[in-house]
């Protein structure tokens, strides 16, 4: 008896779970490895990382944890074999310096990273958990738009992500990153999130590609061309940052987000640098040119300004006339905005409207105080902007101002003519604070524009009527070209010492942290589009 329940219990099967997990693992590891050999070797041929090390290479080592890997396509009629697991997205969350966020990743090496309704579904549920947790959302966009075996189903899911990029816009940060194609319908997600950073050689985005292009237009444009990165960064403004390569784009997305709160309800994070709030800044005093014609670099301004000069700048390369970014004063985040003098003499134009209107509406959004430096001669006149709508355009950036309830400083550095001071975040249309230098000129316009209307007929009957324009031109100057007058009436708080700048603000939006202002009840306004 003894000797028999020795080989019952030697023969007894391995517990069930081993096997079950060996199942696992080995489920896993085709997860892991979706995509076959050749097509990870093209996508590293191509200098692109695969969707896997995009997210290794963005989140905190180890931090990542993936949710639905092992989902794959229901497609009727579809053989296992060609059911990879993830469905070629990766999705899930993890920390970005600690700080959590939600992730997808689409991968190109599995069927081309097309979205069928598997991929919908997983997307559609990382993006619902994002704004439940209250973090910011990443999309990795590597992807050749809806799957065509899946017809329609794929076209249903790409609504239900549209819907679900606006019902998160202004709650969570929305950040999308172009590592490849991103083409048809699919561009419409990106178009809808907060930022759009793309690679420089290796991304592209349009609506129709060259062949579709040329077939309908006759023109005859290369895909780097019609949608590339540095298209998008200069023509298009749809890509607010560009980059070399797909590492440096994951850095620079891993640093803004550093300037970002994880939603509408949190304060962005501050960050103590060192650089006292009370540094003078005597250098600004040099800076302004003796003629009012001359130009200057307002990042300069910018960057002498914020804390130890860093100021992430928001589509450097589209509408240079304005200039838009973030930095810090005291350890907390700014959104900085002012006009670029060296660029059109900083007008205001169509292009640089809707960039700004952008960019304070996105600050607003997510409790980032804003901070204007103008030096606005007026807006670029001509055909062109009347006939594209620059009436139209240059409300956008009014309303945004208008619209906005974050704390709000002007700081006036030299003109400040007409309509395009008043956009420019005037304390008519809400600044809670306005400061001028001495070097501020405030006025309906330029000296020699109001010396030309107000008298015409003088300057008519003049037997010298240059000498005479250039007398009444110094006096309009004398009366007018100066902060004074604006002072007398309140429109401006204090003139101010272009040293004493940083102090000014750092102190003004201290005393600003605790501002509250509720909008009117309403469903929405409407925005002139």
């Amino acid at each position: 008896m003894g000797g028999q329940a020795r080989i019952a219990f030697g023969s007894m099967p391995e517990h069930p779970m081993a096997e079950r997990l060996a199942d696992l693992a080995r489920r896993k590891q085709e997860a892991l490895h979706a995509g076959a050999p050749h097509a990870v070797e093209r996508q590293h041929a191509k200098g692109k990382m695969t969707a896997r090390e995009r997210l290794d290479y963005l989140l905190d080592p180890g931090s990542f944890q993936e949710l639905d890997m092992l989902a794959r396509t229901r497609a009727p009629g579809v053989p296992d074999d060609k059911r990879p697991y993830t469905d070629g997205v990766i999705t899930g969350f993890g920390t970005v310096e600690g700080r959590k966020v939600c992730v997808f990743s689409q991968d190109f090496t599995v069927n081309g990273g097309s979205l069928g309704e598997v991929f919908g579904e997983k997307v559609h549920k990382v993006m619902d958990l994002a704004v439940s947790l209250g973090v910011p959302m990443i999309g990795i966009n590597d992807g050749g738009g809806a799957r065509v075996q899946e017809g329609v189903v794929g076209l249903h899911y790409f609504g239900g992500i549209f819907k679900r990029n606006v019902d998160a816009s202004g709650v969570i940060p929305q950040i999308s990153v172009i590592m490849g194609s991103c083409a048809g319908g699919a561009v419409y997600s990106p178009a809808m999130t907060d930022f759009i950073f793309m690679v420089r050689d290796t991304s592209q985005m349009f609506i129709t590609g060259p062949d579709v292009v040329k077939t309908v237009t006759g023109e005859d444009v290369t895909l780097e061309e019609l949608g590339g990165a540095l298209t998008h960064a200069t023509k298009s403004g749809v890509a607010a940052f560009v980059s070399a390569d797909e590492k440096a784009c994951l850095d620079e997305v891993r640093y803004l987000l550093g300037f970002l709160p994880s939603n509408n309800l949190e304060e962005p994070p501050r960050v103590v640098t060192g650089d006292y709030p009370s540094r003078p800044t005597p250098e600004l005093r040099e800076l302004i040119p003796a003629s009012p014609n001359q130009p200057y670099d307002m990042t300069k301004v910018i960057t002498v300004v914020l804390d130890d000069g860093d100021f992430v700048e928001y589509h450097s390369r589209w509408a240079t006339n304005l200039v838009c970014g973030f930095g810090r004063i005291d350890g907390h985040v700014v959104g900085v905005v002012g006009n670029q003098p060296q660029v059109l003499a900083g007008v205001l134009d169509i292009d640089s409207s809707e960039k700004g209107a952008r960019f304070v509406r996105t600050c607003d959004s997510f409790n980032i105080p804003l901070v204007t430096f103008v030096d606005v001669p007026g807006f670029m006149p001509g055909t062109d902007q009347e006939y594209g709508g620059i009436i139209r355009h240059g409300a956008k950036l009014l309303y945004a101002y208008c619209e906005s309830t974050v704390p709000r400083i002007q700081v006036v550095t030299r003109k400040a003519y007409g309509g395009a001071y008043v956009v420019m975040g005037s304390k008519g249309i809400g600044a809670d604070l306005a400061y001028a230098w001495p070097s501020a000129e405030l006025a309906v316009m330029g000296p020699q524009g109001a010396v030309d209307i107000v008298y015409r007929r003088e300057l008519a009957a003049s037997p010298d009527p240059l000498a005479r324009r250039a007398e009444l031109v110094e006096e309009y100057t004398e009366r007018f070209a100066h902060p004074y007058l604006a002072a007398e009436r309140g429109y401006i708080d204090d003139e101010i010492d272009p040293a004493d700048t940083r102090r000014t603000l750092a102190a003004s939006l201290d005393l600003l942290r605790t501002k509250r202002e509720e909008l009117p009840k309403r469903k929405h306004g409407n925005v002139p589009l």
